[in-house]
This record gives C-alpha cells, sequence and structure tokens, in this order.
C-alpha cells in the first residue's frame, strides 16, 4: 500500500507541474496578446486549396511572391486587350490623354502646362499626376524620343508605345498600391486575429477585383498611384499617426481630385482623435506644408497659374455628369430631365445639398462614436498588435466611414465619372480584413461595381477580360461564400440574388438583341438603373453597419 501510495504521489507530480506550466502560458499570452487565429472561411474553397501548401511560416512569403507574381500576369494578360479611345480619330481617349501630358510636361515650362491646348487633352488633373506624367514623359523619351516630341507625336498608338505605357502603369501599382494592400493585411491581420493564410488570401481578393484592374490595365489610368497613397493614409491612421496620414491623403488628393471624397470623413476622423492643441496644429502644418511642396514648382507664376489649376481640376461648367453613371441623378435623369428644370450652377448646389445632407449626420454620429470608442481604448492598444475592443470598433468605425462617404459622393455629387465608383469600392474592399464573414455581401457589392463599368469597357472591346477575370476571381473565392444562401433567408439575401439574376439577363438581352435605332443607349441606362439600386442597396446596408458600431 505504501508502495502505491508513493508511486501515485510521484505520477500526480508531473501532472501538477504540467498544470502550472500550463496556467503560466496562459497568463503569458494574455498579457502579450497573442491568441488563437480565427478559424478560415475559406476552408474548401478552391483559393484554399491553391495556397494552404504555403501555411507553414517559412512558406508564406514565398505565397506573397506567388501572389505578386499573379497580380502582375494578371494585369499584363488584361493590357493585351484594347484600351481607350483605340483608333478612334481625333481625341482617342484616355490612352492618349495620358500619353499627351506625358507630352506637353516634358516639353513645355510649368507656366503652361494647364494653359497648353484645352480644346485636345488639356491637363485636368493635380499637380502631382503632372509631375507623375513628367518622370514618366523623361523616363520613356530615352526610349524612344518620338513617342512624346510636342505636337508631332499626338494620336501615336504604336505597339511599342502601348508596350510602354502598359508597363509604367504595373510599375506604379507595383509601387504604390501592391505593397500598401501587403501591408495593410499584415496590420489588421495582429490587430482582428486572422491566420498568415487569410492575410494572404485577402490581399490575393482585393489584388485581383477586376473593376480596378481592368479600368487601370485594360481601359488605362493609373487610379492606384491615387489609391496607394489612400492605403497608406489608412495604415497610418491605424497606428494613430495623424501627421503621415495627412501628408498620404494630402498626396491623394494632389494625384487625383476624385479623393476628395474621402476628405470630409477624414477631417471628422482626425478631429476625433486629437487629443491636444499641439496635434491640431501638427497636423494643420503638415497638410500646409505637403501643399505648399506640390506647388512649389509654379511659385514663380502662381497669380496666373494657381486659378487655372483650381478652374482645370473643378470643372463646374461641364454639367452634372458627362456620360451615362449609375448616381442618383443621371438616373432619375431619365424620368426628371434636371437640365431643363434648373441652370447648370444651380444643379451644382442642389448635388451639393444633397451629398452634404447625406454625409454630414452619419458623419456627427461617428465622431460622437470615435470619441466614445477612443475613452474606452489605451495609448498602449494602438500598436500592431492585437487590438483592444475599443481599438477595434475605431478601425471599424475608420473603414465604414470612409466607404460610406465615398458612396454618397458617387450617388449625389456633382461631375461623377464611371470611374468614380472604384473610390467607395477601395474601403468596402477593406472591410473583409474586419468583417469576414460579410465576405458574400461585400463581394455583391464589388461585382455590381464591375458590372457599373460593363458599357465603359465594352467600348474598348475588353469584354472578354471583363468576363475573364469576373468568373476567375468568384471561382476563386468560392461561389458557396460568393452567393447567398437560401437556408439563411434575408432581405440582404433577397436583394443579392435578385441583382445577380438582373446582370444576368441583361447581358443576355446585350448579346442576343441590338438596342432599338430611337432609344440607341437603352441598355446602357438598363445598366446604370440595375447598378444604381444596389448601390442604393449597398449604401443603406453602410448605414445599418454604422448604427450598429
Amino acid at each position: 500500500m505504501a508502495k502505491s501510495k508513493k508511486k501515485s504521489a510521484k505520477q500526480e507530480k508531473p501532472t501538477q507541474t504540467a498544470h502550472v506550466l500550463t496556467n503560466a502560458s496562459k497568463q503569458s499570452a494574455s498579457t502579450t496578446g497573442a491568441t488563437t487565429p480565427l478559424k478560415s472561411i475559406f476552408i474548401n474553397s478552391p483559393v484554399y486549396d491553391l495556397l494552404h501548401y504555403f501555411e507553414k511560416a517559412p512558406d508564406q512569403w514565398a505565397a506573397r511572391y506567388i501572389l505578386i507574381l499573379s497580380s502582375i500576369i494578371l494585369r499584363t494578360a488584361v493590357g493585351l486587350g484594347g484600351h481607350s479611345g483605340y483608333n478612334k480619330p481625333p481625341m482617342h481617349g484616355d490612352f492618349e490623354a495620358q500619353r499627351h501630358w506625358m507630352e506637353l510636361t516634358i516639353n513645355l515650362p510649368t507656366s503652361e502646362w494647364y494653359f497648353f491646348d484645352l480644346q485636345y487633352w488639356g491637363l485636368d488633373y493635380p499637380p502631382l499626376t503632372a509631375f507623375h506624367s513628367w518622370i514618366l514623359g523623361k523616363i520613356g523619351s530615352c526610349f524612344n524620343p518620338h513617342w512624346f516630341a510636342l505636337n508631332t507625336s499626338r494620336g501615336l498608338e504604336t505597339n511599342d508605345l502601348r508596350f510602354f505605357m502598359r508597363i509604367t502603369s504595373i510599375i506604379s501599382e507595383l509601387v504604390c498600391y501592391i505593397p500598401g494592400i501587403l501591408l495593410l493585411a499584415n496590420i489588421f491581420g495582429k490587430k482582428f486575429n486572422l491566420s498568415r493564410m487569410d492575410q494572404i488570401i485577402f490581399a490575393l481578393i482585393i489584388l485581383t477585383q477586376p473593376h480596378l484592374v481592368l479600368i487601370d490595365h485594360g481601359h488605362f489610368q493609373y487610379n492606384s498611384v491615387m489609391l496607394g497613397c489612400f492605403i497608406y493614409t489608412i495604415i497610418e491612421l491605424v497606428q494613430t499617426h495623424l501627421v503621415m496620414a495627412s501628408i498620404w491623403f494630402v498626396s491623394c488628393i494632389n494625384f487625383k481630385q476624385m479623393g476628395l471624397y474621402y476628405s470630409v470623413f477624414i477631417f471628422f476622423y482626425i478631429l476625433s482623435q486629437l487629443n491636444n492643441f499641439q496635434d491640431l496644429v501638427s497636423v494643420g502644418l503638415s497638410v500646409i506644408a505637403t501643399q505648399f511642396i506640390y506647388l512649389l514648382p509654379f511659385v514663380s507664376h502662381w497669380p496666373t497659374t494657381l486659378p487655372q489649376i483650381v478652374h482645370r481640376i473643378f470643372p463646374f461648367n461641364r454639367g452634372l455628369f458627362e456620360d451615362k453613371v449609375a448616381n442618383f441623378w443621371c438616373t432619375t435623369n431619365v424620368v426628371v430631365k434636371y437640365r431643363e428644370l434648373v441652370s447648370s450652377s444651380q444643379l451644382s448646389k442642389l448635388a451639393l445639398a444633397a451629398t452634404l445632407i447625406s454625409i454630414v449626420p452619419v458623419n456627427i454620429y461617428i465622431f460622437y462614436k470615435l470619441k466614445k470608442f477612443s475613452s474606452t481604448t489605451n495609448n498602449n492598444d494602438k500598436t500592431i498588435h492585437v487590438a483592444s475592443n475599443g481599438d477595434k470598433n475605431r478601425i471599424s468605425a475608420m473603414l465604414y466611414g470612409f466607404a460610406y462617404n465615398a458612396l454618397s459622393f458617387y450617388l449625389f455629387s456633382y461631375q461623377v465619372h464611371e470611374k468614380s465608383i472604384l473610390l467607395p469600392l477601395c474601403p468596402i474592399l477593406l472591410l473583409l480584413l474586419i468583417k469576414p464573414h460579410d465576405i458574400t455581401i461585400i463581394q455583391w457589392i464589388n461585382n455590381v461595381g464591375t458590372f457599373s463599368l460593363y458599357p465603359l469597357l465594352k467600348k474598348d472591346d475588353l469584354i472578354l477580360q471583363y468576363f475573364v477575370t469576373s468568373v476567375l476571381l468568384n471561382w476563386l473565392i468560392g461561389f458557396k461564400l460568393v452567393l447567398p444562401s437560401f437556408k439563411n433567408f434575408n432581405l440582404n439575401n433577397l436583394v443579392m440574388m435578385v441583382t445577380y439574376v438582373a446582370m444576368i439577363v441583361y447581358h443576355v438581352i446585350d448579346f442576343t438583341f441590338d438596342p432599338p435605332a430611337k432609344y440607341p443607349d437603352l441598355w446602357v441606362i438598363l445598366n446604370i438603373g440595375i447598378s444604381f439600386v444596389a448601390f442604393g442597396y449597398a449604401w443603406l446596408w453602410l448605414i445599418y453597419k454604422i448604427i450598429k458600431l
């Protein structure tokens, strides 16, 4: 008996020791913020099947390399198709506009940049776009001076020039946008407890969304530079680096004025994060200094150039909208002919009022919420490590705020282009990193966004690229995640399913029938009608999510 008691005592000791060690390790994990990553929503999806071989820590860099290489290949493949204005003289299109700005910036003094031949493709973007064009034009001239020879190079569309322009678009994205997305996925993954594999998968989903790829590398523009600056703004705001965030945001709006879609909310957001007057002064000086640096090349002729820059980048004389776009004004203009009822100046004031009415009350509500979250969040929590509930709420409110404001500007503001949908889609996509289980409705919004660009892409002979990229991405995510479920039937699922059916029917009609001769834009109007209804529902969904914060 004595022997057996001794034996059992010896067996218990290791168990008790192990128990103590386990408790100690749990306490250590809780103090360092280490937690078990959330279970992936992508298990059994094609993208997980492709990438799970790299799930081990040493192999995860290989997955990132594959992601970057795949992004380059996708963009190159899309670039083999048509582009805006190809073989369509005399104005051609956005491809020629970008080339022409390289031509004029490298051949003319800065005093003439915003005055030169405004009837052709006059420069109508802010200074950072002009500097970007100057750099690319200088590099291109080293290869072939004829590409950007003043006046004589107009309408040039040779294969070697097109190759150079396509490469510059890819490199611009590799420098500005792709690294930002990878870094942001890593930061959000740590704060919101996502596994490394899910961080890579979400980065893949964001980088392979068809809308930006088709516009920048098909239609041809450099929107990725503007969106890259916005992504770095988000990165700095997440880490409460308000001065750096301000510098990045000023860079964003100095590349394309469309970045102003985010401006009202970032004002409210930064105001909610200021702790003292010194912070306010620091942010204000950083904004003024950054803007001054961008305008410095024009300093010798400010009195004439600055008013012209403002006039060129805010063309109120162009009217409420130029082309068919899925916003409130263009959609309702089918029934209410605004231009016959009020003047252009009155329309601009009406659009401004509608935009402010839609965003100001919600921004005030988010401001109140942010102040509340800040009071419950310690400064020690505002790091790249796992976030507290208050910090998570702060970041969530920030992303919902940017998404809602940008979509409100798209729906109600003045002079909206169809490509402007890229601005709300960017922060909506980032919601995947904080609300993975909302992937069905988030991807639905992005699918509708791509669908709304179809009439523009059709003009550019990018129909094949449109369908292949759209189907490929949704297949990679997994149709079980993309399509609404009938098992959990609710209003969201009903709206999404009806929208998908309407989109399919639209494409069948577009392929099968020509529009009536009397109404040549009928199919385009049908497209914007479907898209507007979906965007309107997405707008209401964002309001609901903001109220639930």
